[in-house]
């Protein structure tokens, strides 16, 4: 199986699919599989391998990277059994969102700006990661990955990432001027990686070091956590869709195209991520409602 397993994922990847959980997940199942001592896939199998794990959204990631696989060999080989979709019955709830407040990002930039050493790249490092964050809407990973070449004078340029999209992302004056700053301090260490965003030894700053230090800056802040939840980076991404939204012009139609190009700018593969959105933004939802009542009731859309 672990033949088909290969040209399945050489299939996709060609798609520009990048594929690293579902290849480990795949592999896993195989060797599985073949303890089994089954060269096909197997319901039953299927199953009671994605059984072992612990929660039932595991379950489900597990259960349903085999059945999409078991589409893709079922046309090859009818031998393979194909496997329905959900078969655990999950199904995914979207953890509410924290939005930040214009006080609490100026916070944790006040706080940024004290990390010790106070003459290390440090502070300067995450002052600036955590403010463009924050400006852009941008993906961790995203920021993360950024070369100093990736700044243009148009913007910077987001090279393929979660979707395999680049897409350049314009930038405010103010944000340009930050991140001038944050390079002539960068150039004074003498760091020779042409990554922009660095950890304290030179190296490309990494999702750990860069979350590790986000729960201590939360700390420092005394930002307290919401409903028992502590706030993530990922939320600076999440305020800044939600306050952009809620700058739309209005009127339904205006919104959408509001919408249309937040969704571009965000770099979604998909509106309804963006339509998402609209839970947080109530005023928002509440002119779209108010205008659909005055339109059947006769009034102008």
């Amino acid at each position: 199986m672990i033949n088909a397993v290969n040209t399945y994922l050489s299939m996709r990847r060609t798609a520009g699919y990048v594929l690293s959980n579902t290849e480990y997940l795949l592999r896993s199942y195989a060797n599985f599989a073949a303890d089994c001592q089954e060269t096909h896939i197997r319901m039953a199998t299927a199953i009671h391998w994605a059984s072992k794990a612990k929660s039932i959204e595991q379950r489900h990631t597990r259960y349903e990277t085999v059945r999409r696989f078991s589409e893709y060999v079922c046309l090859e080989d009818s031998q393979h059994e194909w496997l329905p979709a959900n078969h655990f019955g999950y199904r995914k709830i979207r953890r509410v969102p924290r939005i930040y407040s214009p006080h609490e990002i100026q916070r944790l930039v006040l706080t940024a700006s004290q990390l010790e050493p106070l003459d290390s790249l440090t502070p300067h490092t995450y002052v600036t990661l955590i403010s463009l964050l924050a400006a852009t809407g941008m993906r961790i990973s995203e920021a993360l990955g950024l070369l100093i070449s990736d700044i243009t004078p148009k913007g910077l340029l987001i090279r393929k990432t979660k979707f395999q999209k680049t897409r350049l992302v314009p930038l405010h004056a103010t944000a340009f001027a930050g991140i001038r700053r944050y390079l002539t301090r960068r150039k004074k260490v003498n760091f020779v990686d042409e990554h922009l965003f660095l950890s304290r030894k030179g190296h490309p700053l990494r999702y750990p070091e860069a979350h590790e230090m986000f729960r201590k800056l939360l700390k420092l802040a005394n930002l307290q956590p919401l409903n028992g939840r502590l706030p993530r980076l990922h939320e600076l991404r999440h305020t800044f869709a939600v306050r952009a939204l809620e700058s739309s012009p209005a009127g339904r139609k205006r919104i959408g195209q509001h919408m249309l190009a937040l969704a571009t700018y965000l770099g979604h593969v998909n509106i309804n991520a963006t339509y998402w959105y609209l839970e947080s933004t109530p005023v928002l939802l509440r002119d779209i409602a108010t205008e659909s009542e005055n339109f059947m009731c006769g009034g102008q859309p």
